[in-house]
């Protein structure tokens, strides 16, 4: 769930210990202070009265600060931060309640300590699968961490890791080749852990302000930004879902290799095999450098081997980037770019339909993915239940295996050849509700995001489909969009784009502008369009209610020129605040928009918006 949702869900108290942590980190005057700066201008009283979409923007000015905050926790080595965020940043765990976030916790210590038990067996075992290089290098660790900790204790000091002691373990463990899983166990192993009560746990997490905490629903909630940023904390630099992808299309004997070096049992299926690679914090950096190639591959090789794991299996074109490293940097930016994207890649109609077929064809799916992200409701296949923790229809489709896919085609009508994956999402687009998600990338003309969310147009097409858009948008509200009329108005030199009829004589002219450049700045062109309009439709008779202009955004420059304008009666709508103004209609107990509240210069969204809502 993205943290503006959350924080509109939450009391004043609940969201207070992450706002106390931000103020925190503006007095230290971060790099992006300016911006802060301007956004909390209008408050005389600071962030605490900022609305929660400008603390949301805040946030993502000091993400990198933020992060800073988190790393200085883990100097604290006994704080089981390591732990609970490797909880927390599971796929499905951004929204747990308080007794399953508890249980979670349960079991993963009661895993750790199994666990910690078979690695001290397999150092002494000379017999274990363990490599004697393997058990050199845990030593080493192991040693070195050891020395880090304790040494405090032979100077009459409080036992602890400095952050250079730590800076200097963590380099170490990167030259070792150590997972994220097997540096915990050996930390543990040194310094035993011990269940914490659950309380105190959310009150710790909460403290530090990586989590939120309803207690009118004893629910927890990690919002998708703070995950993101937890992962990187932790070195896993891209979600499960997407290592879980990337490691299907791997060989069984690549995927033998990558458990061997991991102490990951072999003898395991080859799903959990991959399963265990995923929970061993394996980098995924270091799995695309080095660990799913030939031994003795040359970097020609390797960069061959890449570019076709990317345009065979995930469908990536052009991987970006000259050398390895700046190959695995682009598709790693290209998973972040899906996962911020709110987009499903098909239309939210069309997910709720794949769901409802998927669970008749395929009965103990429902369980396969409530165990898969650990996720505590019975029934889960409903789209917005799902894209509440940012699980996407490709994200069910990776884990349903090759022979229940086979049947759900054949049941279900789907074209066979090809890739299976791509011809479901292509059954289930509904290419209306499609564009309609995608409103605001047509008003961008942004083909490369319409490309990645399903959408395949000319750059020539776009205009006139931003025009067909923004009609049905004014039909979904209430309008009367009336084409007979317009047309019968229209004249070879003057055709506006919409017009819509209230009746009595009354109208509203609406003029649509898609611009790839960020700030629309042409009002002379199109005031002298507008006023045309506005003369032909004064020649008919007409009164004219309001002109509406619809645009990805408008520049400060546009906006005080239109300020300045005394002959029309003018008013500028963002693509994004028509197609959330649409949205919040949909719940509202209006059966048509209330015009009168087009009446600013430029249209306050949230001002509609609580308007429509009341």
């Amino acid at each position: 769930m993205k943290l503006e949702k959350i924080l509109d869900k939450l009391g004043s108290l609940e969201k207070n210990s992450f706002i106390k942590v931000i103020d925190n980190i503006i007095s230290k005057k971060p790099k992006n202070s300016k911006e802060i700066d301007v956004i909390l201008s209008s408050s005389d009283k600071g962030l605490k009265s900022v609305d929660n979409r400008n603390i949301n923007k805040v946030f993502a000015l000091i993400s990198d600060e933020f992060q800073e905050h988190i790393k200085s926790e883990f100097q604290e080595i006994n704080t089981q931060l390591d732990v609970l965020i490797d909880i927390i940043i599971r796929d499905g765990n951004c929204i747990m309640k308080q007794d399953w976030f508890s249980r979670l916790y349960d079991n993963e210590i009661k895993n750790l300590k199994g666990k910690i038990k078979v690695l001290n067996t397999d150092f002494d075992n000379d017999k274990s699968e363990l490599s004697e290089t393997r058990k050199r290098d845990y030593r080493i660790y192991k040693f070195c961490l050891h020395t880090a900790y304790y040494n405090d204790e032979e100077n009459n000091r409080e036992a602890k890791v400095s952050s250079d002691e730590l800076s200097i373990i963590l380099t170490l463990s990167k030259q070792l080749g150590l997972s994220q899983e097997e540096i915990k166990l050996i930390n543990y192993s040194i310094l035993p852990i011990k269940k914490v009560d659950i309380q105190e746990v959310i009150k710790g997490l909460k403290n530090i302000g990586i989590i939120f905490y309803s207690n009118k629903e004893s629910t927890i909630y990690v919002a998708d930004e703070m995950v993101r940023l937890l992962r990187k904390t932790r070195k896993k630099e891209i979600a499960t879902k997407y290592y879980r992808r990337t490691l299907k299309l791997l060989r069984e004997p690549i995927i033998n290799q990558i458990s061997k070096d991991h102490n990951i049992d072999r003898k395991l299926s080859y799903s959990e095999k991959i399963e265990g690679i995923i929970k061993e914090g394996v980098s995924y950096t270091d799995l695309l450098f080095s660990g799913i190639y030939k031994t003795g591959s040359t970097l020609t090789e390797k960069k061959k081997t890449l570019n076709e794991l990317c345009e065979k299996g995930l469908d990536i074109n052009n991987l970006k980037g000259s050398t390895l490293d700046e190959k695995i940097n682009s598709l790693i930016e290209y998973f972040e770019n899906i996962e911020r994207d709110e987009k499903v890649g098909i239309s939210l109609d069309g997910f709720e339909k794949l769901l409802s077929e998927l669970n008749i064809t395929l009965p103990k799916l429902n369980k396969q993915i409530k165990e898969q992200f650990e996720l505590q409701d019975e029934f889960v296949l409903k789209a917005d239940f799902l894209l509440d923790y940012n699980i996407k229809p490709r994200d069910i489709l990776d884990l349903i295996i090759k022979e229940d896919r086979t049947k759900f085609i054949k049941d279900n009508g789907i074209k066979q050849r090809g890739d299976d994956i791509l011809n479901i999402l292509e059954h289930y687009k509904d290419v209306e509700n499609l564009y309609l998600e995608n409103y605001e990338n047509v008003a961008y003309r942004n083909l490369n995001l319409l490309k990645e969310n399903g959408i395949t147009i000319k750059e020539s097409e776009l205009g006139l489909k931003f025009e067909e858009l923004t009609s049905i948008i004014f039909k979904g509200i209430g309008f009367n969009v009336d084409d007979k009329f317009k047309n019968q108005l229209n004249t070879k030199k003057d055709m506006m784009d919409i017009l819509l009829n209230l009746g009595n004589q009354e109208i509203i002219i609406v003029e649509c502008k898609t611009s790839k450049e960020r700030g629309y700045n042409k009002f002379s062109a199109v005031s002298r369009q507008l006023k045309s309009y506005q003369n032909l439709a004064l020649k008919n008779d007409l009164r004219i209610v309001k002109i509406l202009l619809i645009a990805p955004e408008f520049s400060d420059d546009f906006v005080t020129d239109c300020e300045m304008d005394t002959e029309m009666n003018l008013s500028l709508i963002t693509a994004s605040t028509l197609s959330n103004i649409s949205e919040a209609f949909k719940n509202s107990k209006y059966t048509e928009f209330p015009h009168v509240l087009f009446r600013d210069i430029i249209i306050n969204e949230e001002r509609i918006l609580k308007a429509i809502s009341k």
